[in-house]
């Protein structure tokens, strides 16, 4: 009996100590308290009970699409964007967890990692464990420790684009479907899903032959499709705008 409760007692005093390193800004104090509620641990639960309720989640911005599309290269894109403006970047991003470990498989988030130097950049990688939506279960618990720790801009990356990718929009009021040309039949068949969850399409890798055609297609079922060049940046600046305008009457 008493082992439970000095046990409890600490629970306390770690969630404290926590909460008030995320209120800081450190990023270990961020780490560590994003790793206990993805374990479903008692502290973290507690830590994220003390951390201020914030009411800036215009700044949340959801990333979906399927692989090959240059996803993370765009996100990339966007991070160097925002990190110009003087701004504060945190990225959750989304995969499919390892039938091993059990632990995110990382893809290609190695495009990322010139940003892991940058202390206003903070890059996490979440497994989905098992969960359904295109979502870890902790993920929206992370989003609000980032921001809570000042992160200005909070960039949540899903696993894939399709029917089950609502659950983004329970979190980001800003959601942004990459896709990539000359899909043909792929594009007819992915609309349902992008329509269900897009604010704004990105027509990645805007170089291509087929670019403005897919533009055009897409523009039939969404008012706002944007052609980019993720590895140039091409096209970032207007996909700001574009992000910058959904915020804006999000919030009217």
């Amino acid at each position: 009996m008493t082992s439970a409760v000095v046990a409890i007692g600490n629970d306390t005093r770690d969630a404290c100590a926590l909460a008030e390193q995320v209120r800081s800004g450190n990023v270990r104090g961020v780490s560590r308290l994003i790793t206990l509620l993805e374990n479903g641990h008692p502290a973290g639960t507690e830590g994220l009970r003390l951390l201020p309720l914030n009411d800036r989640q215009g700044a949340m911005i959801g990333i979906t699409g399927y692989p090959g599309a240059g996803k993370s290269t765009l996100i990339d894109a966007l991070v160097r964007a925002y990190r110009a403006k003087g701004m504060k970047v945190a990225v959750l991003a989304v995969d499919v967890s390892s039938a091993v470990t059990g632990g995110a498989i990382l893809g290609d988030r190695i495009r990322m990692q010139q940003h892991t130097l940058d202390p206003c950049v903070y890059i996490r990688s979440m497994a989905t464990r098992g969960h359904h939506g295109a979502l870890a279960r902790a993920t929206q618990d992370a989003a609000r420790v980032v921001e809570a720790a000042g992160y200005d801009v909070v960039l949540i990356e899903t696993v894939g684009v399709g029917q089950n990718e609502a659950d983004v929009l329970t979190i980001a009021p800003t959601v942004v479907a990459v896709v990539a040309p000359g899909l043909g039949d792929e594009v007819q068949a992915m609309k349902a899903g992008l329509l269900e969850v897009a604010h704004i399409i990105v027509v990645n890798k805007s170089d291509h032959p087929y670019a403005d055609s897919t533009v055009r297609d897409l523009r039939e079922w969404c008012p706002v499709v944007l052609g980019t060049v993720a590895t140039t940046g091409k096209g970032v600046p207007e996909l700001l705008g574009a992000i910058t305008a959904q915020q804006q009457r999000r919030a009217e």
